[in-house]
């Protein structure tokens, strides 16, 4: 097991990083005064990038390793549906209803 002084180092430490990088923006924008229009075009991507950054590994690699087509498959039809219909409801819903029709019904997969 690591030493716990060097765990709550490593966490202050990245906690301390983490304020000073938000604080550094914060008072950059505080002395330009604006938000440069190109800067928040760019930054109306970061949700959905750093959502993609979650989700995927969880869809395509497995707990062991391994890649399960019917996660796949599941991730395809959730991803259809919320483009189609913006309902987060109706894309877990259809999501996790085709992983458990595709892990019951098609065990190979």
């Amino acid at each position: 097991m690591a030493d716990p002084v060097v765990v709550w180092t490593v966490i202050v430490a990245g906690g301390v990083g983490t304020f000073l990088l938000r604080l550094s923006f914060l008072a950059l924008f505080e002395r330009v005064g604006t938000v440069p229009p190109r800067l928040e075009y760019a930054l109306r991507f970061v949700p959905a990038a750093v959502l993609a950054a979650l989700v995927v590994p969880s869809v395509v690699v497995t707990d062991a390793g391994g890649v399960e087509p019917a996660r796949i498959v599941a991730g395809a039809v959730a991803a259809v549906v919320a483009y189609r219909t913006g309902s987060i409801v109706a894309t877990i819903v259809a999501g996790m209803g085709a992983l458990l029709a595709l892990t019951r019904l098609l065990p190979a997969l």
